[in-house]
């Protein structure tokens, strides 16, 4: 049976695009072949599953951090985001979020380049590298609280597994800032002044390891590849993994599927917010309250792995596993109904860890029995068995953790991609 997911979730985006545009906020462009347009609307093709042959693009991403508010404060300033790309593919599109704002910000200069050093990116970029991003034709665009806007198409080969800086001013005093907070990269800040085309990095004078209003970068890519979405908390937004190395799971799975051929091809966002949980707002809203923005809105979604939960069991929010099992179902409904495929992982050990106890140990292991038995996820991926120490099943290998108890080192997170079978992330709904 054909999929229809992905053409719904298109003809669902051109209405929002719509609205968005009545609103003020720029749209996402058109196709920039005419050949892109028949690949979009047959979805994944009468195949059915995500991988069909055929030429044609899609439009997929390639990079992306989950909005939420970020501390502090800029006034006038220009912000350097470096991040780092999963697929490759022409007419890349930068995503800009105020989400989180309570006023709008009108952004007049975004640019997108190459670092000078890609084995050291630091403010400085390639000469001739740094592109104008425009929206709606215009350097300007002005998003309200609560929104986001998508450019124009930029005229752009960007490169697979490549850093990009992606540079943004917003004019004035913005008040209360939409980014991503552990970036585990780093981000240079300019002194007052518009110097996003500038290719010298003479003016960013500060560093951060926050990314600022930039959520998303889109190019168009083969019919084959889709988007591969990971939502989940700290675990998954790379806490405490090597700065600047790209050493978070997401990164190192996606160095995984870039050897594979093109139907194993997936473009990789990384929806992890560090200390979120699943039934509360915490540390960025809940996963049930963020899925759709962060997972079934996104460009040519088929499939989400969920990883969260921890967090809820160790502050105390799920006191059984029935409580996330029942918000499991929610997601899964969800996912379903937009003819996504969810995969659900195994919670990893955290014995030792602040907020560690026998009851809630207890909790998690009943939710990770559901999670391998129950089928009602499209399928399994076992992190739990993967980073525990064979000698005291619940705690982490001590090889492969921080010191915490709790979050896994460099190699912790190459053993969770390691583990990650990558034909179940094609269940052909």
């Amino acid at each position: 049976m054909p999929r229809t997911g992905p053409a719904l979730r298109r003809t669902l985006a051109l209405a929002l695009t719509a609205a968005t545009a009545v609103a003020g906020v720029s749209a996402a462009a058109p196709p920039a072949t005419p050949e892109a347009a028949p690949a979009q609307a047959a979805g994944h093709g009468a195949g059915g599953g995500g991988h069909g042959g055929g030429g044609g693009a899609d439009q997929v991403v390639t990079w992306g951090a989950s909005a939420d508010t970020v501390p502090g404060s800029l006034d006038d300033q220009t912000v350097r985001n470096l991040v780092h790309t999963s697929v490759g593919g022409p007419n890349v599109r930068v995503e800009v979020s105020n989400a989180f704002g309570t006023e709008p910000v009108t952004f007049d200069s975004v640019y997108a380049g190459l670092p000078a050093d890609e084995d050291d990116p630091a403010a400085d970029l390639a000469p001739g590298s740094n592109h104008e991003v425009t929206f709606s034709g215009s350097s300007s665009v002005t998003v309200p609280p609560g929104a986001q806007a998508l450019s124009d198409p930029v005229d752009w080969d960007v490169p697979a597994d490549t850093t990009l800086a992606v540079s943004v001013h917003a004019a004035g005093e913005q008040g209360a800032l939409t980014g991503h907070n552990l970036a585990m990269s780093t981000t240079y800040v300019s002194e007052p002044g518009d110097v996003a085309a500038d290719e010298s990095g003479d003016a960013y004078t500060q560093t951060e390891e926050h990314w600022y209003w930039v959520t998303g970068l889109v190019v168009d890519a083969p019919r084959q590849v889709d988007t591969l979405a990971l939502l989940g908390d700290s675990i998954t937004d790379g806490h405490s993994s090597t700065v600047d190395a790209n050493h978070r799971w997401p990164d190192l799975l996606a160095d995984r599927l870039a050897e594979e051929p093109l139907p194993h091809r997936y473009g990789v966002m990384n929806q992890g917010i560090s200390g979120n949980r699943v039934l509360v707002d915490s540390a960025g809203v809940s996963a049930q309250a963020r899925f759709d923005r962060d997972v079934l809105a996104k460009p040519d979604v088929e499939t989400v792995v969920l990883l969260e939960g921890i967090n809820d069991i160790g502050n105390g929010d799920a006191t059984s596993a029935d409580q996330l099992v029942a918000a499991y179902r929610q997601l899964i409904a969800r996912a379903h109904a937009a003819d996504v495929c969810i995969v659900g992982a195994t919670l990893t050990p955290f014995e030792g860890a602040f907020y560690y106890s026998e009851a809630k140990e207890e909790v998690r292991a009943g939710v990770n029995e559901w999670i391998r038995t129950s089928g009602e996820f499209d399928a399994v991926i076992d992190f739990d068995a993967a980073v525990r120490d064979p000698e005291n099943p619940l705690a982490m290998l001590p090889a492969y953790d921080i010191g915490d108890n709790l979050h896994p080192n460099d190699a912790g997170y190459q053993a969770m991609a390691d583990a990650v079978d990558l034909d179940v992330l094609d269940c052909d709904r």
